[in-house]
């Protein structure tokens, strides 16, 4: 017994060593100085003052802004602590039922509007926390923010333009815009 008890108390300190300090501290030091911004949070500031992350979502409600993708974090939308997804299928009624909900949301907020709705302003991602809507998403509720800002609708189709994101690599995913950034940029001009 004692001749395995000393080989596996050194190893268990070994290992405890290396794996809980040395190599965290190590990972975050690189992290630090190569990504020194996503490492701290990818914070935005305006005016000095910080007004959220460009990389989780925020619940944007005023008719005046960009609406962002619904999320499904608890206790409230966005919990960057608590990111889940609501792991409804397809074919569940609760499911079926909040997207119902949605589109009269979306419906009653802009009742002129004849565009289809974007399936990212329905339903939730897997994370809860998505910062990003497709340019579909932001086209689709551009007439409402020009209507409610007293924009011309061109200039507020220009603003998404300026703010869209290429597919990452150039091939995956699809083309979209930070929510966060473009209602900063709205408020900006306005």
């Amino acid at each position: 017994m004692k001749s395995t008890l000393r080989p596996a108390l050194v190893l268990f300190a070994a290992l405890t060593l290396i794996c809980g300090l040395i190599y965290p501290y190590a990972i975050t030091g690189i992290g630090k100085l190569a990504f020194s911004e996503q490492a701290e949070g990818s914070l935005v500031l305006r005016n000095g003052q910080i007004v959220g992350s460009s990389l989780i979502g925020q619940a944007f409600s005023s008719p005046q802004y960009f609406w962002g993708r619904p999320s499904a974090t608890s206790p409230m939308p966005n919990n960057a602590a608590a990111s889940s997804g609501s792991n409804q299928g397809p074919l569940n009624p609760a499911l079926i039922d909040s997207v119902k909900g949605r589109i009269a949301a979306l419906k009653a907020a802009d009742p002129a509007n004849t565009l289809p709705v974007p399936v990212d302003l329905v339903t939730a991602s897997a994370s809860g926390l998505d910062p990003e809507i497709s340019l579909a998403a932001a086209k689709y509720q551009a007439a409402r923010i020009a209507r409610e800002r007293k924009m011309q609708l061109e200039e507020v189709l220009s603003l998404i333009d300026r703010h869209s994101k290429e597919q990452y690599f150039g091939f995956f995913g699809e083309p979209r815009v930070n929510v966060l950034a473009l209602n900063l940029a709205l408020d900006q001009r306005h």
